[in-house]
C-alpha cells in the first residue's frame, strides 16, 4: 500500500467524526450512525484504491450502512481490505458519553479476517507482554505475567473489561487477585488499544465483545507492537456454521494477532467524536470552525501519528445538517 493513504484515511475518519458529532446527545442514535456512514461514504469516493468492505454494518440489503462486499474508493490504485465502523459508539453518542470515535483498519487484499457480526472471546496488551500471553490461561496467570512483563506490582495493573453482567464472575476474580478494574460501557476497540499505548495506564484487555471490532482492534495493536488473541464465540448452529464457512475448522480456536491481521502492512485511522482515553472529541469552536482529533498508524513502519485539524463547515456541505 502506497504511504499516502495513512493521511487519506484519516480525512474518511475525521468526516465521519463530523457528520456524528452533530448528533451528541440528542438521544438518536441511529441519525448519528446514518450520518456518520453518509459522511464516510462520501469521503472514500476520493480516495486512489479499490476497496472492498469485509467488515462493515451490515449486508447488501441494510442500506445505508457500509455494507460487507461494499466497493470503496476510485477504483484504482492498491486492493485492499476495508473494515469499517463509521461510530463505534452510537449510544455514547445518544447520550452525550465519553469515549465514541470513528474508526477504519485498512489491510492487503485478502489479509483481514472475514470476521462475522458475532461475539468474540478477547484478550490484549502492549509490546512488553507481547507474545507472552494465552488467552487459554486463566486469568490470575495473565495478571501474573502481565505484571512482570510491565515491572509493576499486581496491585498497580489496570485491567480494562467491558461493564456486562456475563463478565461479572472474571470481574470478581480480577480483583480478588488484586489487579485494579477499569470498567468501560460501550466502544471496546479503544478499550483494546489502550493497552499499547502507555500513556492509558491501562495494561491489559479482556472480555467478550463484538468479533468486527477485535478485527479492527488487531490492526492498531499490531502497528503499536502490542499483542492479541481472539476466539469466536457462537451462539447457535447458524453462527457456527457461518464460522466453518469462514474456514474455521473449529470455530473456536485461538486466532493469533497473525490470524486476525495476516499481512505485514495495515493502517489503522480514528478520529474522535466525544472525549476518551485515546483522543478528544469534536470541538465546535463557534461559526463554522469545528476542531478534531486523531490518530492514525501503520504496521509496517510502526508510525503512529497524532493529527489535530480545523475544519470549516461551510467548506464541507455533506456535513452540514438541520437538525
Amino acid at each position: 500500500m502506497e504511504r499516502e493513504l495513512a493521511l487519506e484515511i484519516v480525512r474518511v475518519t475525521e468526516a465521519a467524526a463530523l457528520a456524528s458529532a452533530q448528533w451528541m446527545g440528542r438521544g438518536k442514535k441511529n441519525e448519528a450512525d446514518e450520518a456518520a456512514t453518509n459522511a464516510m461514504r462520501k469521503m472514500f469516493d476520493s480516495v486512489n484504491m479499490d476497496g472492498i468492505v469485509v467488515i462493515g454494518e451490515g449486508e447488501l440489503d441494510e442500506a445505508p450502512m457500509l455494507y460487507i462486499g461494499e466497493r470503496l474508493g476510485t477504483g484504482n490504485g492498491p486492493k485492499v481490505d476495508i473494515a469499517v465502523d463509521p461510530l463505534e459508539g452510537t449510544n455514547i453518542v445518544a447520550k452525550g458519553h465519553n469515549n465514541a470515535m470513528a474508526v477504519i483498519a485498512i489491510a492487503d487484499k485478502g489479509t483481514l479476517l472475514h470476521a462475522p457480526d458475532m461475539y468474540m472471546e478477547k484478550i490484549a496488551v502492549g509490546k512488553n507482554a507481547a507474545g507472552l500471553i494465552n488467552l487459554l490461561d486463566p486469568i490470575e496467570k495473565t495478571i501474573d505475567i502481565v505484571a512482570k512483563a510491565n515491572n509493576k506490582r499486581i496491585q498497580d495493573l489496570t485491567v480494562i473489561i467491558q461493564e456486562r453482567d456475563r463478565h461479572e464472575e472474571l470481574i470478581d476474580r480480577i480483583r480478588a487477585k488484586g489487579a485494579r478494574v477499569k470498567l468501560f460501557g460501550d466502544g471496546d476497540v479503544g478499550a483494546a488499544i489502550a493497552t499499547a499505548l502507555p500513556h492509558t495506564g491501562v495494561d491489559l484487555f479482556v472480555g467478550i465483545g463484538g468479533a468486527p471490532e477485535g478485527v479492527i482492534s488487531a490492526a492498531a495493536i499490531k502497528a503499536l507492537g502490542g499483542d492479541m488473541q481472539a476466539r469466536l464465540v457462537p451462539y447457535s448452529p447458524e453462527e457456527e456454521k457461518r464460522c466453518r464457512k469462514m474456514g474455521l475448522k473449529d470455530p473456536r480456536q485461538v486466532l493469533m494477532l497473525n490470524d486476525l491481521v495476516s499481512g505485514d502492512d495495515a493502517i489503522f485511522a480514528a478520529t474522535g467524536v466525544s472525549s476518551g482515553e485515546l483522543l478528544n472529541g469534536v470541538r465546535f469552536l463557534g461559526g463554522d470552525l469545528a476542531e478534531t482529533d486523531s490518530i492514525v498508524m501503520r504496521s509496517k513502519t510502526k508510525t503512529v501519528r497524532y493529527i489535530k485539524a480545523h475544519h470549516h463547515l461551510e467548506s464541507k456541505p455533506h456535513l452540514i445538517m438541520n437538525i
